[in-house]
């Protein structure tokens, strides 16, 4: 008996292990109850997540791109003397920018990329402008605590090109934090849900071509009909 009882603890704990290290379905409320996220932990890997606009993200998804929004300085300065003696130097800097996402880094959270970029004293490097309208496939997707395991959890998505060519040195870049990330529009989800703010605003746009002729009144009571949901958050 006791050995059955001991069997069935180790059982449980085993279970409840594989819990914390592996979610199939993790919400934007889950990240911020601290009945749930104190259980969970830091690198977990998610099927699906679930975001605060109760859109879907799953391993395997096609995302797209959208537009950084940082940008980048660097300032090069150049010295040198002329004559047949140095007796003095003239220096000249330079500064160029380019675009960068602020939520979109080359290579894993810890992956070579970002640990070459440390151990030369520079930040991590991010990903511009020129992977604007890239699509992309959703790799992994894994959650961290901001600090200790007490602390609320942000989600982190791994991708990879959709034809299995590598981002440069980079096999993959991250979505540091989704939910920025898709609120800023850096990242495009492709099936993603009409928000409140947007069914009114299309609603108005409907009933000011229902006013001059341009949409007919059963197309405009069908609209509404459909975004009423959105609307009534129901």
């Amino acid at each position: 008996m006791k050995k059955t009882i001991t069997f069935f603890t180790i059982l449980v704990s085993w279970i409840t292990i594989q819990a914390q290290e592996s979610i199939d379905l993790l919400t934007y409320e889950n990240t911020q109850d601290i009945n749930f996220f104190t259980s969970v932990k830091n690198g977990a890997l998610i099927k699906e997540y679930i975001t605060t606009t109760k859109n879907s993200v799953k391993v395997g998804d096609t995302l797209i791109l959208g537009s950084p929004t940082s940008q980048e300085m660097n300032t090069k300065t150049y010295s040198g003397s002329y004559g047949n003696r140095a007796t003095g130097g003239i220096a000249q800097s330079r500064s160029t920018s380019k675009k960068t996402y602020e939520f979109i880094q080359l290579g894993r959270p810890a992956g070579f990329g970002s640990v070459m970029s440390a151990m030369g004293g520079n930040a991590q490097n991010m990903a511009d402008n020129s992977f604007k309208n890239t699509k992309v496939i959703v790799n992994e997707i894994k959650t961290y605590h901001r600090g200790s395991k007490n602390k609320p959890l942000y989600v982190v998505m791994v991708l990879g090109e959709i034809n299995g060519r590598a981002f440069g040195i980079n096999k993959y870049l991250s979505v540091m934090d989704t939910e920025l990330g898709v609120e800023s529009g850096e990242i495009l989800l492709i099936n993603r849900k009409m928000t409140r703010e947007e069914a009114i605003a299309k609603l108005k746009e409907a009933k000011e071509l229902l006013e001059i002729d341009m949409m007919s009144k059963d197309d405009f009571e069908e609209l509404k009909k459909n975004l009423a949901p959105i609307i009534t958050n129901n």
